[in-house]
């Protein structure tokens, strides 16, 4: 494999977190292989985006059409089709947002090469993909192998960390193979999703409860430790499953992908599927009374003790901090 190619995700002059996701594992690929790794942008007057995007790429080729200003599927797949074409990377990656599903599967049809959706990792294996993700909501763990080269993934946002990179790559133009507008499909505006009262995705705090804390009437411990830590309250599976707080607030495979600068996890044992939800934190503090829990092997710092003990004696001294 030569070359991995990542398309460049941007939305209302912004670029989207997915893009500096996928680069970093990208890079990561391609130091294995010997690659080169080439970031594709699509867009109009996206200059300002291929600055940023060099250092984490050898390569980015820029396609600056104004009939490219607002994403259209079928115009991104004509102009990311013909980039594939010409360049034939071994591995295409694509973020597994609304727009990668919009584009990837016509994308990967019209090719003729396969596609793996949602992963949530990709590893290598006798220097072939081997990619992660889930199936039956998240309760088990599929990996699956691609035979031989080109292949295509899209991946989950907040899968992967954003590593620091300074590759100080060259900028390339190409020219848009685009003649005319794409007229069966005509963007109308951005409409942001109802995220209920908080989107837990945005908060730089959060205190997540999990089966530890057994019983609905107990839930006003964990509230009080994230209303005196000036957080939201998440949660993990079984908390929904029980209907003690919404979907919205549930963290990991099947719920949200979180990145806070603290995490905190109160009762939550770390099955694999909420890990891979909020193992993005900065700083992640774990408070549950078996040592053994997994939730202990990413935890930045452990309490090993009774929540029912240790959760409100914390609630008290952070209040006590914070009078003083």
């Amino acid at each position: 494999m030569k070359e991995i190619l990542v398309l460049a995700e941007h939305r209302m002059g912004e670029l989207r977190d997915v893009t500096l996701e996928m680069l970093s594992k990208g890079r990561e690929l391609a130091q294995a292989l010997d690659a080169q790794l080439v970031a594709g942008l699509l867009g109009r007057d996206v200059a300002v985006f291929s600055e940023t995007l060099k250092k984490w790429a050898h390569q980015v080729l820029v396609v600056d059409d104004s009939k490219l200003e607002n994403f259209n599927a079928d115009a991104y797949q004509k102009v990311l089709g013909d980039i594939i074409k010409k360049r034939q990377p071994g591995l295409t990656m694509i973020g597994h947002t609304s727009f990668g599903v919009d584009l990837a599967p016509p994308l990967a049809t019209q090719l003729g090469i396969p596609l793996i959706t949602d992963c949530v990792d990709i590893q290598l294996k006798d220097g072939a993909p081997l990619a992660t993700r889930q199936v039956y909501g998240g309760k088990l763990i599929s990996e699956v192998s691609f035979v031989g080269t080109p292949c295509m993934v899209t991946l989950r946002q907040g899968a992967f960390p954003v590593e620091e990179s300074d590759l100080k790559g060259k900028i390339a133009a190409v020219d848009s193979p685009l003649t005319e507008e794409i007229t069966c499909r005509k963007f109308l505006q951005y409409v942001e999703a109802v995220v209920g009262d908080v989107d837990i995705t945005q908060a730089d705090i959060i205190v997540s409860v999990g089966r530890g804390i057994r019983e609905e009437k107990n839930m006003p411990i964990v509230e009080g430790l994230a209303e005196a830590m000036g957080g939201v309250l998440a949660c993990s599976r079984p908390i929904t499953d029980s209907g003690w707080l919404s979907s919205d607030r549930q963290v990991g495979q099947s719920g949200r992908t979180v990145k806070p600068k603290v995490y905190v996890a109160v009762g939550i044992s770390g099955a694999f599927q909420h890990i891979t939800g909020m193992s993005g934190a900065e700083t992640i503090v774990a408070i549950n009374r078996d040592p053994n829990a997994p939730i202990f092997s990413v935890a930045h710092y452990g309490i090993v003790g009774d929540l029912f003990q240790v959760v409100p004696a914390l609630t008290e001294k952070i209040a006590e901090a914070k009078e003083n």
